[in-house]
């Protein structure tokens, strides 16, 4: 859950989310919607696999939800680090120590998901501040951002993880049916 930054020009095939062809207008549409379409898959998961992970590596569908609040957090605060210093310099996010730590996968889902609510109107809002679409900032050295790239890339996050949460909800048992 860790690595370098998508590329301003970046192209999800699983998603189909291209960051060149991604408005602002329409990520912010994106972004707005997340919360529900991250209930709706999150409620969809069976209870025996809402907090497994399916196989080492790979999240529960509990996990992906307490990272997509974060990723919104993490994306308002890089906003308006963006919008109101000169080219600062971005902490990663730290994904799996978080998970670990926190204990993601014991977190009460009903929580994560209004967190979750509270994390995305807290993003929308900084947007909606956002004036200088030109303004960078960086991460790792080579990796400068734009503002738009990032709320391309809050988008692209919710889009991915609530894919990430429903495959997650499938890879569990099958439900027993009568006989």
């Amino acid at each position: 859950m860790s690595g370098t930054l998508a590329a301003e020009d970046f192209h999800c095939a699983p998603c189909a989310l291209s960051y060149a062809e991604l408005g602002v207008p329409e990520a912010v549409r994106i972004i707005g919607e997340m919360p529900a379409n991250a209930r709706t898959a999150l409620e969809a998961t069976p209870a025996p696999v809402l907090r497994s992970r399916p196989e080492p590596g790979i999240w529960s569908a509990l996990e992906y939800a307490c990272h997509l609040r974060d990723v919104y957090v993490t994306s308002t605060i890089r906003l308006y680090r963006t919008r109101t210093e000169d080219r600062p310099v971005l902490e990663p996010m730290l994904n799996d120590l978080r998970a670990a730590r926190f204990h993601y996968a014991e977190t009460i889902p009903e929580a994560v998901l209004g967190e979750l609510e509270s994390a995305v109107d807290g993003c929308l809002a900084e947007v909606e501040r956002v004036r200088d679409w030109d303004r960078t900032a960086s991460r790792l050295p080579g990796e400068v951002r734009g503002t738009r790239w990032l709320v391309r890339q809050a988008a692209h996050e919710g889009v991915h993880h609530v894919r990430d949460i429903r495959e997650v909800s499938r890879s569990g048992p099958e439900p027993s049916r009568p006989a």
